[in-house]
């Protein structure tokens, strides 16, 4: 909460949606990580998600070629027509559909589009309803609730890889649904939906034709375990679906702040509402997006293998740990252990009293079930690792988890 106004400043106040705004917790335990830094403490962090490479060097050289050829000003609010031409290639081909440049709107990153879907299909204050994944990305919430709409939370299961239950989301339906978010490869679990889970969604919303779709699809590059699948392939879904893609997560932009979207109806809606908010994303950065999708991909494949070796360390070592049980994730750089009885063992009350003994006694930093939206009913208590980080890090934070276990059994 903000502190109270007082003196003249008394009468002003901020509104309830203001108050009442939602954050993304990665942030906030990173601001704590960086105190205990700033004291002298040593942390090990899994908290944040983004590639901890550098920027290929030929995506750095673009932006700088960019400088230094004078691209410093506004570019139209959808984007540079270079940008969006090869995105809207690069996003079509891998999904094996036909999406034109005029069809693509550039942002500054993937996460303003989950805003401007939401304000783009639902009226504030009109009942109108959007289902979302629970865990998720908490931004979904925020912004559904900052939108005047109302949140209809679906659950991941783990017996089910962390995807739900179709008859679930059949259930959820009502005549004042009017968005369904996907996200896949998945935050904070690191699902993935498979085929068969994308195609029983499909046959649902054929039944439902009110409903939109935004297809977060961020880590698409970064599936691991077999082909990736869009809910757009399937026959009916393509011109209800927003696809959401970007730079940051598969050349290691997350700065550069380059994300695109692609709706034939909406994309002039979200012209607008970049017009309204940001004029247009930076023009250098964009520059350096064209050469990261035109150009080699030696870089961003090195990366991704590099996400795999760690996935598969980091889930071999949980799984060592006394209380801790890990799936192996399909997709993104995240592991979400069942520390239900590591909670027990150590005498800890959830997850979030977990988390935080482990910040302060072990010195590892990680966020709890809680920061991505209330506990799935059944699925116990969890905490979400991004194992994008070295190897021996990894390797020294799950050890100071072990022995941080060892200590507390009770």
């Amino acid at each position: 909460m903000n502190p109270p106004l007082d003196g003249p400043n008394a009468a002003l106040k901020i509104s309830r949606r203001g108050e009442n705004l939602g954050t993304e917790n990665a942030f906030v335990v990173l601001a704590e990580v960086n105190g205990l830094v700033r004291q002298g403490r040593d942390i090990v962090s899994f908290c944040i998600g983004q590639p901890d490479f550098p920027t290929p060097s030929n995506i750095q050289e673009a932006g700088v070629a960019a400088i230094h050829g004078g691209k410093h000003g506004y570019t139209p609010s959808a984007g540079i027509d270079e940008l969006r031409a090869a995105a809207a290639r690069d996003m079509g081909v891998r999904r094996g559909l036909d999406i034109a440049p005029e069809d693509v709107v550039v942002g500054a990153g993937a996460k303003p589009f989950i805003a401007y879907t939401i304000a783009s299909v639902t009226d504030f204050g009109a009942n109108d309803e959007v289902i979302y994944p629970v865990p998720g990305f908490p931004i979904y919430e925020s912004q559904i609730i900052a939108n005047g709409a109302v949140p209809v939370p679906i659950y991941l299961k783990e017996s089910r890889d962390f995807a739900f239950e179709p008859h679930e989301l059949e259930a959820k339906i009502t005549p004042q649904t009017r968005l369904l978010i996907l996200n896949t490869p998945h935050n904070p679990t690191g699902g993935t939906l498979k085929r068969a889970d994308l195609e029983a969604i499909a046959e649902i919303l054929r039944r439902h034709p009110q409903i939109w779709v935004f297809a977060d699809e961020i880590y698409s590059r970064l599936s691991y375990e077999g082909e990736f699948v869009s809910v757009a392939q399937f026959p009916g879904m393509f011109a209800r679906t927003v696809i959401s893609d970007g730079a940051s997560k598969t050349w290691a932009m997350t700065g550069w702040r380059i994300g695109f979207a692609a709706n034939r109806t909406l994309a002039p809606v979200f012209t607008r509402w970049i017009t309204n908010t940001d004029s247009c994303a930076s023009q250098i950065s964009q520059w350096a997006a064209v050469e990261a999708i035109n150009g080699p991909q030696d870089a961003a494949e090195a990366m991704r293998g590099s996400f795999v070796e760690r996935r598969d360390l980091i889930v071999g070592l949980l799984n060592q740990v006394p209380g801790f049980t890990c799936k192996t994730p399909g997709g993104a750089f995240y592991a979400w252990p069942n520390v239900t009885k590591a909670c027990a063992q150590s005498g800890c009350a959830d997850s979030e009293e977990l988390r935080k003994r482990l910040l302060y006694e072990a010195g590892v930093a990680v966020l709890a079930d809680i920061h991505f939206g209330r506990r799935v009913p059944g699925d116990g208590q969890h905490i979400r690792f991004s194992y994008a980080a070295s190897p021996a890090m990894i390797r020294e934070g799950v050890e100071r988890i072990a022995a941080f276990m060892r200590a507390n059994i009770r």
